[in-house]
């Protein structure tokens, strides 16, 4: 009996370029239909309007086109009267607002519920339309980071990196919306000062919830982490891989203040990264040093000249909020409340059981 050999690199290499062939495939094939859902869905509200408008009819005509289409098309929950509803608000929500129409036609229906019922604000909306397709987050990521504020606490702190000047114009704006200006690291329980290398072990302990801090779509690959060059061999404190940025994310920490020269280190180690570590279809790797403050005027030109992305961020260790945010934010305890109601609530969603439309 003839056993099957192990597969080669080359077959492997071979599989992987199939499978994301197909999963590329899978993609677009969604984007096609669901345009042209959201297209029909927006054009059925318009219809409802216009047909209101021009014979006097009122809410009757709504549940009377309901019962038709859904003995026409049976089985299709689609076309309930609340979800016409929502086709008519939706119609009136975006109709005004051209620049959001395209936007709107790339995430799924149940996301622009959730976003139509929940924010007002036309850039906020926009931030959470464009969050969704360059981070890919699910209907219920979705709902809970327009729970946790996100427009609000993105807006409020200017975040420091270098992403526009050295990232392609899609890919910078991926970037920013993937890191953060702080990290919350009160999980550790670290409750005073501490050495890089005690903090470095208390986030590997907690990896998982480092990873929630970090956001949507990071992976851990290693700490310390060793690129080997011909000549010696360099350690990244913590690196991660992003499936949404498509690249390597090198961490640094820092137990004090920023100083200028930890810029120019971490330039130096994702020169390494992309050079001998990075798969040739990856993106240019990202850099974040993470440190206990910062001062803006020496981030803004320890930035300038480098040639790639870094962020400076600050990490917390506590529950006290910057001032700055103090009156934008809900209390520890609002926060969590409403974040257990709605992952309780979430839980048992139906794709249109969003609120009832305005």
């Amino acid at each position: 009996m003839v056993s099957n050999p192990l597969p080669s690199q080359e077959y492997v290499n071979f599989l992987n370029s199939v499978k994301d062939q197909i999963q590329q495939s899978r993609i677009r094939a969604f984007r096609v239909v669901n345009r042209e859902l959201l297209l029909l869905y927006q054009n059925l509200g318009r219809q409802i309007v216009e047909a209101q408008e021009k014979y006097g009819w009122g809410r009757s005509i709504v549940e009377n086109l309901s019962k038709d289409l859904m003995k026409l098309f049976p089985g299709n929950s689609g076309f309930s009267p609340r979800n016409l509803w929502l086709m008519r608000q939706f119609h009136l929500e975006y109709v005004k607002f051209a620049i959001l129409q395209p936007l709107v036609a790339e995430i799924p229906w149940a996301h622009n519920i959730a976003i139509m019922s929940r924010v007002s604000d036309l850039k906020a909306r926009e931030y959470y339309i464009k969050a969704t397709i360059e981070l890919g987050w699910s209907k219920n990521v979705l709902i809970l980071q327009i729970k946790s504020m996100a427009y609000e606490r993105h807006i409020a702190i200017e975040k420091q990196n270098n992403f526009d000047e050295v990232l392609p114009e899609h890919l910078a704006e991926q970037a920013d919306l993937a890191m953060k200006d702080s990290y919350m690291l009160d999980f550790l329980g670290i409750k005073k000062p501490v050495v890089e290398a005690h903090l470095e072990r208390q986030m590997i302990l907690r990896i998982k919830d480092v990873i929630l801090e970090l956001g949507f779509g990071f992976a851990f690959i290693s700490n310390q982490y060793k690129v080997k060059t011909p000549t010696n061999d360099y350690f990244i404190d913590l690196l991660f891989y992003n499936r949404y940025l498509k690249c390597l994310v090198a961490v640094e920490l820092k137990a004090g203040a920023f100083k200028p020269e930890y810029a120019g280190k971490m330039n130096f180690y994702l020169n390494l990264l992309d050079d001998f570590t990075k798969a040739q279809d990856d993106n240019p790797s990202i850099g974040i040093i993470l440190c206990s403050e910062r001062d803006k005027f020496d981030v803004e030109y320890a930035l300038r000249g480098l040639n790639k992305p870094v962020g400076i961020a600050e990490y917390r260790l506590t529950k006290d909020l910057p001032s700055e945010l103090a009156d934008k934010l809900p209390s520890a305890k609002i926060l969590e409340d409403e974040l257990t109601a709605t992952c309780s609530a979430v839980m048992q969603m139906e794709l249109f059981t969003e609120e009832e439309p305005v």
